[in-house]
């Protein structure tokens, strides 16, 4: 009887290559489910941007109107596309979440083994501070998204014998971008900084080839050339581009306490749209270990930039504690050293024996559905029926194109938002109502019922009252 060579067989020798598949098809149809499964209300914070965005012009553009541009035109696309739904809102943190997600997953492959990344890769895409940042419909995700996105374009930089001048052309490009979301040009600051402070990485550019290096140079300063025109007609880009609008010296320190109590926090006492605990606790546990992991050697760029991260984190938190959304990307480098650091010791233990590799299969898949399936759980359930985070947000568009046709709709506030409707149906939306109104309806309660009226119906969502 042939012997069989576990080594030679199909599964054994594209295991990652399937792994990858698998985590890549589920990971985009629960990024496209994200909206049905869980948060489908809007906060407010997603009712502004989708005002923002929709009422972006092509004089505002011309003008200098530049802050979070690339977000706002595609929700602006798919609000004219799809008319204004919470889904069309959403989409956008969609399709970049899917982005995001992919290039997380090319990032660790490009730093740590099949084996490691793989795993940290199922951690983190499927984690509820990354599946929240997906289905936000705000530019919040940017602020990951860009950083990311640079990371990995560096690594192919610093990977290389002979970096392509290629990617030299897109992390410029990406830099260039990035600067018109707000704290990016901390980050560039951070990316400046961290090349002159690593020798390794002086070296790199060093040895890149003269007109790609220039082209990057002089690409750069359009960028801020770019960003001077923007702050020259409206003042206020620059301030919102290195704080928060409401921002105060002396909120900085209570910024970030606000910001980071979710990670620790095991009940939802604060007023945001955050679930606590934002990262569970097994996989903050392997955070944990990863971050004492990289104690050895620390000065190698690798293991050094999820520490130096991790205090970015913390500075943007404190200009404004939703920013604290970022900890993913360094999160997910820690998990990956955590990983990695436990497989070499197990396999340290029995390094000839090939029974003990394959019994740690079984103490892994149980780590991992304790990890993953409970997140997940947390994720869908806690976003719609933990109170103080369902009060954070509206389900007005769930029920007014289904309940209402030509009517005239009464709103209290966020009027610019409603009036968006009016471009898909014909609901007319006011905020004063014409006694001549045949009928109409009112979102939210009135204070007092206007003469010649009467109540005809009560409509609701699942969690409010929504028309009378």
């Amino acid at each position: 009887m042939k012997k069989i060579i576990i080594s030679k067989l199909f599964l054994y020798r594209h295991r990652f290559a399937i792994g990858y598949i698998i985590l890549g098809l589920a990971f985009t149809l629960l990024l496209f489910l994200l909206p049905l499964i869980a948060q489908n209300g809007l906060s407010g914070s997603e009712m502004d941007s989708a005002t923002s965005s929709y009422y972006l012009g092509k004089n505002g553009i011309l003008n200098g109107d530049l802050v979070n541009l690339p977000y706002r035109l595609l929700q602006k696309f798919s609000i004219m596309i799809f008319g204004l739904t919470t889904y069309a809102i959403k989409l956008p943190s969609i399709i970049v979440g899917l982005c995001l997600g992919f290039l997380l997953i090319l990032l660790l492959n490009r730093w740590f083994k099949s084996n490691v990344s793989l795993l940290a890769s199922c951690l983190i895409v499927l984690s509820t501070p990354f599946l929240f940042l997906a289905g936000s419909g705000t530019p919040l995700i940017m602020l990951v998204f860009w950083p990311t996105l640079l990371l990995w374009l560096g690594s192919k930089i610093q990977g290389e014998k002979r970096p392509k001048p290629l990617y030299s052309f897109l992390f410029a490009i990406a830099m260039l971008l990035s600067i018109f979301t707000p704290y990016m040009i901390y980050f560039a600051v951070f990316c400046i900084v961290f090349v002159i402070s690593q020798p390794h990485l002086r070296f790199i550019v060093k040895r890149l080839p003269k007109i790609p290096l220039v082209i990057v140079i002089l690409l750069g300063l359009v960028g801020f050339v770019a960003l001077g025109i923007s702050v020259y007609n409206h003042h206020d880009t620059l301030i919102e581009l290195l704080f928060a609008k409401d921002f105060q010296i002396g909120s900085f320190f209570p910024n970030i306490f606000s910001g980071i109590a979710p990670l620790f926090s095991w009940h939802n006492t604060l007023e945001s749209v955050f679930l606590s605990p934002l990262v569970g606790l097994p996989i903050f546990a392997l955070a944990l270990i990863g971050l004492f992991s990289t104690t050895k050697g620390f000065f190698a760029s690798r293991n050094s930039i999820a520490s130096i991260l991790l205090l970015f984190c913390i500075l943007i938190t404190g200009f404004n504690p939703s920013s604290v959304v970022f900890v993913i990307l360094p999160l997910s480098i820690l998990v990956a050293h955590g990983l990695k650091y436990l497989l070499e010791k197990w396999y340290g233990l029995f390094p000839e024996n090939p029974y003990a590799r394959i019994s740690a299969l079984f103490p892994l898949v149980i780590l991992f559905s304790i990890m993953i399936v409970p997140g997940l759980l947390q994720y869908i359930y806690g976003y719609r029926y933990n109170p103080s985070i369902v009060n954070q947000f509206r389900y007005d568009l769930d029920v007014i194109p289904k309940n209402l046709t030509n009517e005239t709709l009464l709103v209290q506030d966020n009027i610019d938002f409603y009036k968006i409707l009016e471009k898909k149906t014909e609901i007319k939306v006011v905020d004063k109502l014409d006694e001549k109104t045949p009928k109409f309806a009112s979102l939210g309660k009135l204070e007092k019922m206007p003469k010649n009226y009467r109540l005809e119906r009560i409509i609701t969502s699942h969690f409010e009252i929504i028309l009378i």
